[in-house]
C-alpha cells in the first residue's frame, strides 16, 4: 500500500516523474495512492484517469502544524506500507508525518543538485535521514551531493529518471510555428521550464541578443512561468527581441511545440537529471545545454549534444547557431539523445528499479516474506 507525497500536481519535472512512477507501478503487486502536501494542479485530472486516488492535504503556512497532523492522520488511517516523499517540503513533512505514523517504510527522492538550499534545509536533510529507509537521487550528481552534505551513503540510492521512449507521432511544425504568429519556415529555439534563477534564462536572452544580429530569421519560444517572468520580459525588451522571443507561460503542448522546433536548450546552473533534455532526446531533437551538475550525465558534448560553461552567453550563442547552420549535426545529436534514451533512461527501468526497492525494504521489515532460495 504506497502513498507518493508531492507539495503540488505543477507541470513541473519531479511531478511528472512522480505521476509517471504512480501509473506504472505494477497492479498486482502495489496499490497506489497520490497526496498533495498544498494544492492540487494540471496534473490531477491525468492520476484521476489513472484510477488513483488524489487527496489534498491543503497546507497553509510555511510552518503549519495543523498540516503536519492531518498528513499524519491521513497516513495512519490509510495504513500505508510505504511513503515515497518529492521535493523539499514534501520531504520535511512527510518524514515527520511518517514517523508519526510509524509507516514502516519512507522513501524520500532528491531530484536536483540543490544548491539554493541553505544552513536550516540542509540541517533539517542531515536531522531527517533517520527517519528515512533511502534517498534516492535522479542522477550520480544528487547521490554525491547528499553524500557530500552528510547523508550516511548506506541511506543512498541512485534510480535514473525515465520516460517513454517511443518515438512521438509527426507533428506539422509549419502549422505549429503559424498558431504562434511566427512565420512557417523560421528556425526555431525551445526552452521550457520555470522562469527562476537556477534555468538562468537571462543568459539564453543574451545570447538571443547576439544572434539576432546575425540570424535575424530565428524565433524563440519560451513555454513556463515563475517569479522571473516579469524580469525577463523586460530584459528581452530591452534588447529589442519581442518580436523574435515569445514568452507563452505555462503550456499542456510541449511535446507539440518540441515536435516543431529545431533545437531544444537549458541554460540551466545546476539540475538533477532534466527532464527536458530526456523529452528532446524522445523526439530525436538536438540538444544545447549547459554543463551543469546532473546534465552532463545526459549530454555527452558532441554526441548526444552541445554543452557549453554555465553562465556563458557568448558561447550558448555560438553552440545553437552552430546546430540551426548544420542540419547533419543537428540529425547526427538527435540520434544519438534518441539511442541513449532508449539504452539508459527508458521509463520501464526506472519503474522496474523503484518496484524491487519497494519490495526489498518491505522485506526487511518483515512486511513480505523472504523470496525462496533458489
Amino acid at each position: 500500500n504506497v502513498l507518493q507525497l508531492i507539495p503540488t500536481l505543477d507541470r513541473s519535472g519531479a511531478e511528472k516523474q512522480m505521476v509517471l512512477l504512480a501509473k506504472g507501478l505494477p497492479r498486482d503487486r502495489f496499490r497506489v495512492e497520490v497526496a498533495t502536501l498544498t494544492r492540487m494542479g494540471p496534473l490531477e485530472a491525468e492520476l484521476q484517469e489513472a484510477g488513483i486516488p488524489v487527496t489534498a492535504i491543503g497546507k497553509r503556512h510555511k510552518v503549519d502544524f495543523l498540516a503536519l497532523r492531518e498528513l499524519a492522520q491521513f497516513m495512519k488511517s490509510h495504513h500505508f506500507d510505504i511513503v515515497q516523499t518529492w521535493i523539499f517540503a514534501a520531504n520535511t513533512y512527510g518524514r515527520v508525518a511518517a514517523h508519526l505514523a510509524k509507516v514502516p517504510v519512507v522513501v524520500v527522492s532528491e531530484m536536483a543538485v540543490d544548491l539554493w538550499k541553505g544552513r536550516s534545509e540542509l540541517f533539517f536533510d542531515r536531522k531527517l535521514a533517520r527517519w528515512c529507509n533511502r534517498i534516492i537521487g535522479n542522477s550520480q550528481a544528487v547521490y554525491d551531493f547528499y553524500k557530500k552534505i552528510g547523508i550516511p551513503e548506506e541511506r543512498l540510492a541512485m534510480i535514473y529518471s525515465g520516460i517513454d521512449p517511443t518515438t512521438p507521432p509527426p507533428v506539422d511544425g509549419a502549422a505549429v510555428r503559424e498558431s504562434l504568429g511566427l512565420p512557417a519556415d523560421c528556425p526555431l529555439v525551445l526552452f521550457a521550464g520555470r522562469l527562476a534563477e537556477q534555468k538562468r534564462v537571462d543568459d539564453l536572452i543574451k545570447a538571443l541578443d547576439l544572434l539576432q544580429h546575425v540570424m535575424p530569421e530565428l524565433r524563440t519560444i519560451i513555454a513556463g512561468d515563475g517569479d522571473l517572468r516579469e524580469t525577463l520580459e523586460n530584459l528581452a525588451r530591452s534588447y529589442k527581441l519581442t518580436e523574435r522571443v515569445h514568452f507563452l507561460g505555462h503550456r499542456d503542448d510541449v511535446p507539440r511545440l518540441m515536435a516543431a522546433s529545431n533545437v531544444v536548450v537549458l541554460p540551466s546552473s545546476y539540475e538533477g537529471l532534466p527532464n527536458l533534455i530526456l523529452e528532446a532526446m524522445r523526439h530525436s531533437k538536438p540538444v544545447v545545454a549547459t554543463a551543469a551538475p546532473g546534465t552532463t550525465e545526459v549530454v555527452s558534448d558532441g554526441e548526444t549534444g552541445l554543452l557549453v560553461p554555465v553562465g556563458a552567453p557568448q558561447q550558448l550563442a555560438k553552440a545553437l547557431r552552430e546546430i540551426l547552420r548544420d542540419p547533419e549535426l543537428a540529425r547526427r545529436l538527435g540520434e544519438a539523445g534518441h539511442a541513449r534514451l532508449e539504452t539508459d533512461f527508458r521509463l520501464d527501468t526506472m519503474i522496474s528499479q523503484y518496484s524491487d526497492l519497494y519490495e526489498s525494504l518491505a522485506r526487511e521489515r518483515g512486511l513480505l516474506k523472504s523470496q525462496p532460495p533458489g
